[in-house]
């Protein structure tokens, strides 16, 4: 497909097991690839499997990591080991571990939680490389398929960049990039055939309707 990288919202597809479908992932155009080191999820991956999906990556798509109150070396260990671009914080954080991370050079995201007050309240004591936000239900911190009131993520006028995530499918993702104009959108449940596997077919057209789908404004880079 064409690249339209410049134009549109990045797109990073999350929760992927296979190295294959990893690269199956890139070559259809996407930004950036998540693996989960998350125990409870069905999309957990050993250190073994993230690196052999790194490895795979060609330049200027990222491999992210996916945390959830992980502790600084640990992220650090598996950022080396399996030559992640990027870490993702989604529990609870502190703006220090965060801080940490920036100084080193790494691609910081922090994900935020909808739950009826908006998510920007709290997002903005984390000084982050950029702000993800998705819907606050569900059992698992991620990976639940559950759609939310998109708009309530519209992105901010400072400098920080905003993913979104939650529910995101080829069904709704234009409107979703419609209401809230955000930077990246971030899927997984979305485009699987079963939890950690991908339907490519499903990945494709997503990728296809982003690359359609225009922002109110120039979208900011997060993944390079």
């Amino acid at each position: 497909m064409p690249d339209s990288r410049g134009v549109s919202p990045q797109v990073k597809i999350c929760g992927l097991t296979s190295a294959d479908e990893a690269a199956a992932c890139a070559e259809l155009g996407a930004h950036a690839v998540g693996c989960v080191f998350y125990p409870p999820s069905p999309r957990f991956v050993s250190d073994r499997t993230a690196r052999e999906i790194c490895e795979r990556l060609p330049l200027g798509v990222s491999g992210v990591g996916v945390f959830v109150n992980a502790g600084l070396p640990e992220i650090l260990e598996k950022v080396k080991g399996c030559g992640l671009k990027a870490v993702q914080l989604h529990g609870q954080e502190s703006n220090e571990l965060a801080g940490e991370l920036q100084k080193l050079g790494i691609v910081v995201i922090k994900a935020f939680f909808q739950k009826g007050d908006p998510p920007l309240e709290s997002a903005g004591e984390y000084d982050v490389s950029a702000y993800l936000f998705e819907c606050g239900g569900g059992l698992l911190p991620g990976g639940n398929a559950l759609a939310w009131d998109w708009g309530a993520a519209h992105r901010p006028a400072n400098e920080t960049p905003v993913i979104l995530a939650g529910g995101l499918t080829v069904g709704n993702v234009a409107q979703a990039i419609e209401l809230a104009s955000p930077d990246a959108v971030d899927v997984s449940s979305g485009v699987e055939r079963i939890p950690g596997r991908k339907d490519m077919d499903k990945v494709k057209v997503f990728l296809e309707t982003v690359a359609r789908s225009g922002c109110s404004g120039e979208p900011r880079r997060i993944f390079r």
